[in-house]
Formats: C-alpha cells, structure tokens, sequence
C-alpha cells in the first residue's frame, strides 16, 4: 500500500531516470580509482601521486557541481542533464585514444567530474516531483545510483587485466549512450519547477549558514563513501595484496572486496532516507555518524584478517551511504525551492570532502610512516568532531525551521 502510495505520488519514469543517468555517471567518475592498479602499474607512481590520481576526478565533480545545479534550476533538469552525458563522452575518448603520461591522466580524471556533477541535476529532477513525506525516499531512490561505482570496480580491473585500462574507458561509452537514449525517453521536469532566476539570486544560498552547515556534513558523509570507492583498491592491496603479504590477494580479487564494500554503501542509501523519513533525519543522523567513528577507529587497528576488515569497512560504507539518504531527506525541506543549486552547493563540498581524504589524508599520513594506521586514526578524530557538531546544530534546526506538526519527521 505504502509503495503504490509512492509511485502515484511522483512520476517514476523520472525518478527512474535519475537513477540511471546517477548510476552511469557514478561508474565512470571512479574509473581512475577503479583501474588505479593498472594505471600506477604502468607509470610508478608514489604513494601519495597514487592518492591524486584517484582523488582528481572528485575534485573535478566538486567543482561543476555548483554549476550544474544552477543549469538544472535555470533550463530544467532534463535538459542540463542531457548536455551533461554529452560533456562526459570526451574524457572518455581521451582516455581510451590518449591518456598516455600521468599529466594527461590526471587532467582527463578532473573532466571526468562531469560525471560527478550528475548528482546535482539527478536529485533535482527527483526531488521536485515528490511531496515533502517521501522526500528521504525519493532522493535515496535517484541517490542509489551510488551502486554505479559496484560497476566500476567489479568490471574494471577484469577488463583491464583482459584488454588494458586505456579500453575500458573508450567500453564505458557505450552504456552512457544507451543511459542518454534512455533519459531523453522517460525524463520530464516536474511542472513544480521555479522560474528562472538571476544568477546572483542563486548564489544567495551561500548565505545561508545551514546551507554551510549541510556542506560540512556531507563532507562526511559522501565525500567518506567516494573517497573509501576511490582509494580502496589501494589500501587493500597495500595491506592485503600480494605484494605486501605472502599468498596475498591478487589485483582482480581485490576489486572484488572493494565492490562488497562499495555495493554496501550504495544499497543502504535509498534505506537510510527511508528510515529517515520514518524516524526522522536529525535523529538517525547522530547514529549513523557514532557508528562511522568506531568503524575508522577499529580500521586503524589493521586486523591480520582481510574478512574482518571487509566487514568493518563494509558496515562503515553502508552507514556512510545511509547517511547521504538521511542528509538529503533534510535538505528539500529546508531549501524546497532551491533545491538545485543547493544540491550542487552540499554536493560540491561532499566531493571536497571525497578529494581531500586521499589526497590529503590518506595518502600523504601513508607515504610518511609507511602506514595506513595514522590516516585513519585521523579520519576517526574529524568524524567524532561533526558528530558533535552536528548534535549541536541539529538542535537549533528543530526551533528554527522543523516545524511540529507539518506530518514530516525531522
């Protein structure tokens, strides 16, 4: 009774499409992270040019995200949407017919946040065509498309011990086309969409403190799930692999850990904005964020077992996952009529939050004590830090704009 509800209440095609075009976008923005064995393999890379290489395509969809949300609020979501698959096709043509030195990697990696910026345009279209009550659910729903990154790093490393990595990206055209066929067929832009506005009146959102506050929180939350997607693969083989243990896993074996871990992320999503929408956003937040700190910190403990660290890491991504549903059952009620530049502005600071954790983090703690141990007694310490801050200012949200009464749980 309560899907049916659902589905009448929006218009699935679109909600679909969002989805799909997330789903697709997501797997070719982590293709640098997904195939970063191969590629480093290829250039001897160090550990910290390791951890630019797969952090660069984060920043680069940190960086168009704000403008995709304001073209999705300006000409639709729909239309911003098909110009973004068009853009993404040519770092993947310079990927597969180029990409030949470390420079033109890292530079077509930054075009590749193209893709990246799918998030603002995907939710957007989403968000506006679902009443306030099934906001959480919707937008973990078009949100999912996080499972895009599975792709990514289940295929990847098969295809590119199999045909080489240059390939893989020049293979990944092919289902962008049929998402973009697809889209063009199903996506339409919810007759709730505002009038255009003057560009100065969107960046207006930047004074809003929550909008900031929202930044902050995201930071976390996506930017940890994008991160762990893109650096993963480095780390498990680093601790794991066979060339740091004895009988240790092989490249292929160790996309396959990286995809439980990624799947579990993705999956949770669309769970947590339901849960939110049941529970409340604000509530379920403060767990989600308790358990992602005793998940770093147990991480940093290097349990001999990879089994044990797959599962810590698996329920780690699954809260972060959920945590980026239960964000963003917030969001469009608080900023319901501009949701898009919003999303690009919150979504834009998650993947800050997703280029900084390798390459600033991660990658440099490792190259100076030969040991992932600091990075993630680090990542542990900043987590704890907004979680308290998020108790804080949660408070104030409740007397200030989540109003009793109004039938949605805060």
């Amino acid at each position: 009774m309560e899907a049916k509800k659902f589905k009448k209440s929006g218009h699935f095609p679109s909600l679909m499409s969002a989805f799909l075009y997330f789903d697709v976008s997501f797997m070719i923005w982590v293709l640098c992270g997904a195939l970063a064995l191969y590629v480093t393999k290829d250039f001897g890379l160090t550990d910290a040019q390791k951890a630019t290489m797969v952090a660069i395509p984060t920043l680069g969809g940190s960086i168009f995200r704000i403008p995709m949300g304001i073209l999705a609020d300006r000409i639709g979501s729909r239309k911003a949407g098909i110009i973004g698959m068009l853009l993404t096709i040519l770092p993947l043509l310079w990927g597969w017919l180029g990409g030949t030195t470390f420079n033109q990697v890292l530079a077509l990696g930054f075009l590749l946040g193209i893709a990246g910026a799918s998030f603002a345009v995907s939710l957007s279209l989403a968000s506006r065509w679902y009443p306030p009550q099934y906001q959480g659910l919707a937008m973990g729903i078009a949100g999912a498309g996080n499972s895009g990154t599975a792709l990514a790093t289940f295929f990847g490393p098969q295809l590119a011990a199999s045909m080489g990595w240059h390939n893989v990206f020049g293979l990944a055209i092919i289902p962008l086309v049929l998402v973009l066929i697809a889209y063009m067929l199903m996506a339409k832009d919810s007759p709730n969409q505002p009038a255009p506005k003057g560009l100065f009146d969107y960046l207006s959102a930047f004074k809003h403190k929550d909008t900031w506050w929202f930044s902050v929180f995201y930071a976390i939350t996506f930017g940890g799930f994008v991160g762990f997607s893109s650096y993963f693969s480095i780390f498990f083989y680093d601790v794991y692999g066979e060339g740091a243990v004895a009988g240790g896993l092989s490249r292929i074996q160790i996309g396959y850990l990286v995809t439980i871990t990624v799947i579990a992320g993705s999956l949770f999503r669309p769970i947590g904005g339901y849960i939110a929408d049941k529970v409340g956003g604000m509530r379920f937040m403060l767990i989600l964020y308790s358990v992602i700190c005793v998940c770093a910190f147990l991480v940093s403990t290097m349990p001999g077992s990879f089994m044990v660290m797959l599962l810590i890491t698996s329920v780690m991504m699954a809260c972060l996952g959920m945590g980026n549903g239960s964000i963003f059952q917030l969001v469009p009620q608080r900023f319901s009529k501009e949701i898009g530049v919003v999303t690009g502005i919150v979504g834009a600071a998650g993947g800050l939050g997703g280029f900084l954790l390798p390459n600033n983090i991660l990658g440099p703690l490792k190259q100076a004590t030969g040991s992932h141990v600091s990075g993630f007694i680090v990542v542990a310490s900043i987590v704890l830090v907004v979680t308290l801050a998020f108790y804080a200012v949660s408070r104030s949200w409740r007397n200030d704009w989540a109003k009793s009464g109004s039938g949605v749980n805060y």
